[in-house]
């Protein structure tokens, strides 16, 4: 059974990890402010994504990929940066969950 600190050490070991990833991401293309690219045009899909994993949900069929997806697609259909910001960390929390899963069950 997995402790607390058991736990921490695997997030920190991620967290390094992704900043690795974004050092080496710095060091390949520099600095990079892009425009976000999101537009309440999608918000159908972020509604079909969410609504296909409370399907999942409801079904226990739910995978990573269902909770991904939406967050995902909630962050795209966003266009106020605030917002935005916080969809996006979500979507990270996601994917650091998705790998603290695929870590825990080898």
């Amino acid at each position: 059974m997995s402790t607390e600190a058991d736990h921490l050490v695997a997030f920190n070991t991620i967290m390094d990890e992704v900043r690795q990833e974004r050092a080496r991401q710095d060091a390949r293309f520099g600095v990079q402010d892009h425009p976000n690219g999101t537009s309440p045009q999608f918000k159908g899909l972020a509604d079909a994504a969410r609504n296909a994993t409370r399907k999942a949900v409801n079904e226990q069929r739910v995978t990573w990929f269902h909770v991904l997806k939406e967050e995902f697609w909630e962050a795209m259909a966003e266009s106020d940066r605030t917002a935005l910001r916080a969809e996006l960390i979500q979507v990270v929390a996601v994917g650091v969950a998705w790998i603290e899963c695929i870590d825990r069950n080898p």
